[in-house]
């Protein structure tokens, strides 16, 4: 048996980044205990898009017909005009999307794809050991004193070794503060409305029935504000994001809740269908301020590495965050996986050359779109929808081709993650 299999690692964070790093960590055959800060682990109640590099990674770890079994899968990307709701451009997914680019573009609800990732790392059964999840582990320090076994120490004394400790605690990373890495978080001056509406009232309204006539995710552009909506749980519910100018309440306590009757406010003047959407929520909706991080190369220090969030966090504007986190787990398990235990440290420093110029792109091209999506109406915006109307490779600064193909696996981790193949 390899050296390398020998290898303990810590994951501080139980997200979906962390949990797809401990699992493709268990797969190399490697020994990773997760700390999650939370007394249970789950995700919210919300909608979630994994495009084809992310699909592509999913079903290399086996979740196949797992995630079969949960997912709704749009058949187009479509922009609509905030005016009159009329098709700027569009994107065809589906089955084009799969014979593309050997992956499939699916929609989810979080908390779903959150629960088989888990099941998979708990997994008796499953290959290599069974990952080991520590929740209500707050960690409050990082003992660094042997630096070739760094210790996450928890908020009740507990201390965790390991031979690498991977921080994938997400946007306001405790590891990335321990290790004194630089503050690179930037307000973005928007906030996100996110709810669910029951798919039952959708259709049985006739404004808002055409949601189910063929499954789409959408946007809609318009002056210096956006919405995102797409079904899931196969129509069972509308996930809706709006994205917008942020409040000074919201930008003060990060994430709150609003009354419903804020978010249709939000978007008033805009095409009929969207207030008939948006006046359908019945519960409070989740607010939370956007931030994102400025690109930064300088992931690992010694034996302690960042992923996800924690390293990269961006704007939701390409649907890419949690996609790019499961691409820093593959790699990351690729490389750690390549070597004995002296190599531990070489191996994180191939980690970040081979993610973090990719990684910092799409963190570029989302904070582009948010100008993009949302020009005035005039020549700008004119000529965006004029170039949009004859492309089908999205919207941004990186094509869909070079985003969806994922960060380069060596030739047989593309092998293994293929769509057509992998039964």
């Amino acid at each position: 048996m390899a050296l390398s299999q020998s290898f303990e690692i810590t994951v501080v964070g139980g997200g979906l980044g962390g949990l797809t790093a401990a699992l493709s960590l268990r797969h190399q055959g490697l020994r990773v205990t997760v700390l999650e800060q939370a007394a249970e682990l789950g995700e919210v109640g919300a909608g979630i898009q994994t495009a084809p590099n992310a699909s592509r990674i999913l079903m290399g770890l086996g979740l196949r017909r797992r995630l079969e079994a949960i997912r709704t899968e749009p058949q187009d990307q479509v922009r609509r005009r905030w005016q009159d709701g009329s098709i700027i451009g569009l994107t065809p997914l589906g089955q084009h999307v799969k014979e593309t680019f050997n992956a499939p573009y699916w929609h989810y609800h979080r908390a779903d794809l959150h629960q088989i990732i888990l099941d998979a790392c708990s997994d008796p059964e499953g290959p290599g050991p069974a990952v080991r999840i520590r929740t209500g582990s707050r960690v409050t320090a990082i003992d660094r004193s042997d630096p070739q076994r760094p210790v996450a120490v928890t908020e009740d004394g507990t201390r965790y070794a390991g031979d690498v400790l991977i921080g994938a605690d997400g946007v306001r990373s405790q590891v990335r503060d321990l290790i004194g890495a630089e503050d690179t978080l930037v307000f973005s001056g928007d906030m996100a409305f996110r709810t669910l509406i029951p798919g039952d009232l959708l259709r049985a309204d006739p404004a808002t029935r055409f949601l189910f006539d063929r499954f789409q995710s959408t946007i809609w552009y318009g002056p210096g504000r956006h919405l995102v909506h797409y079904l899931i749980r196969g129509g069972e519910s509308l996930n809706v994001v709006g994205c917008v100018p942020c409040t000074d309440e919201v930008a003060e306590q990060w994430s709150t809740t609003a009354p419903a009757q804020q978010l249709v406010d939000a978007y008033e003047g805009w095409d009929d269908r969207v207030p008939a959407m948006l006046s359908k929520a019945k519960a409070d909706v989740t607010c939370f301020a956007l931030y994102y991080r400025r690109p930064d190369p300088v992931w690992v220090d010694g034996r302690v590495a960042l992923l996800g969030d924690a390293c990269h966090a961006m704007l939701p504007y390409q649907a890419q965050g949690a996609s790019q986190a499961m691409e820093d787990a593959a790699v990351l398990a690729e490389e750690l996986a390549g070597v004995t235990v002296t190599g531990v440290e070489d191996a994180l420093q191939r980690y970040v050359r081979r993610r973090a110029k990719h990684a910092g792109m799409v963190q570029q091209a989302s904070l582009r779109n948010k100008t993009f999506y949302r020009h005035p109406d005039g020549p700008e915006q004119q000529a965006r929808d004029a170039a949009l109307a004859t492309s089908f490779d999205g919207e941004s600064d990186v094509s869909y081709d070079w985003l969806w193909s994922g960060s380069p696996l060596d030739s047989a981790g593309q092998e293994q993650f293929a769509y057509r193949h992998h039964r």
